[in-house]
């Protein structure tokens, strides 16, 4: 299939796709050079896109992305290679989440105190403070 029949089918837009494809992403197993010049994507590509993009959807990079591509196309990369994959990423958004949770009640910490102030600037009483 051509780019744009590609593009419908994954949502992606074609210099994306052509992205994946210089990036390592997108290999022969997935697209093949016609006499032409034109590039001709496989069924497979679609489903190897989509994939991509779930993956990229939970937090995986490009640099993760492409060491996982590199290690399927290898043979490399069991099942139990993914189950470890999978699991440090989630270690990986247990810790970001926690940091996350810090920031939001240093923020409720803060807007309660500015909501103070508030309270009473309106009541006669100012309290000069920073930010």
């Amino acid at each position: 299939m051509k780019i744009n029949e590609l593009s419908e089918k994954t949502g992606l837009t074609p210099p994306t796709i052509r992205f994946y494809e210089k990036e390592g992403l997108l290999d022969h197993r997935h697209v093949q050079r016609l006499e032409n010049n034109y590039r001709d994507y496989s069924d497979d590509a679609v489903r190897h896109l989509n994939l991509l993009k779930r993956f990229q959807s939970v937090g995986f990079s490009l640099d993760e992305l492409k060491e996982i591509n590199q290690e399927t196309a290898g043979n490399q990369f069991t099942l139990a290679k993914s189950i470890e994959v999978l699991r440090n990423k989630m270690l990986e958004i247990e810790r970001k989440r926690e940091e996350f949770d810090q920031i939001y009640r240093t923020l409720e910490e803060m807007l309660g105190h500015k909501a103070a102030m508030m309270k009473d600037i309106e009541g006669g009483t100012v309290r000069r403070t920073s930010l």
